[in-house]
């Protein structure tokens, strides 16, 4: 990681963050838990993207089973964004885990609802946007020539 030594504008605090997110990442991929930790902790304290990265915390605990950190950081991600869908869902496997059942089922139960309530943003590529303008297109042309067909039809029909 390119390391910004103490970013001092938003824009530098915006890219440590983001970078503290992506390494963070990899090093859970790589089982170095600790490394990870010590990173996203440092990237709290700009308070940017608290949500994810509380949530990656919890990941990495979750992987090093540390459930009760797990737990409290998954907990804290949703405290920051109360309709963090990825974080309940796993919070309902940390309780799962910990043969919490009827906690699991609950928080599973509520993930769920609220997956259908708040469906995540996605975002497109220029090609994926292009692609789908593009379908968006034909499919109008396509209804207004069955629309301009049928006109046809019913003006030949009555004449």
């Amino acid at each position: 990681m390119t390391e910004i030594e103490n970013p001092k504008t938003l824009e530098e605090q915006r890219r440590f963050v983001e970078q503290a997110l992506q390494q963070a990442e990899t090093f859970r991929k790589k089982k170095k838990y600790k490394e990870g930790i010590e990173l996203l902790v440092d990237a709290l304290q700009y308070d940017l993207e608290k949500a994810k990265i509380y949530f990656r915390l919890g990941n990495i605990y979750f992987d090093g089973d540390d459930l009760a950190r797990a737990e409290y950081a998954y907990k804290r991600a949703l405290d920051t964004d109360s309709f963090y869908v990825n974080a309940m869902h796993n919070l309902s496997l940390v309780y799962k885990k910990q043969k919490k059942m009827s906690q699991y089922i609950k928080t599973y139960k509520k993930s769920q609802k609220m997956a259908i309530r708040h469906p995540q943003k996605s975002e497109l590529s220029e090609d994926q946007k292009k692609a789908t303008r593009r379908l968006a297109r034909n499919i109008f042309l396509f209804g207004v020539a069955v629309i301009g067909v049928i006109i046809l039809i019913v003006y030949l029909v009555l004449r």
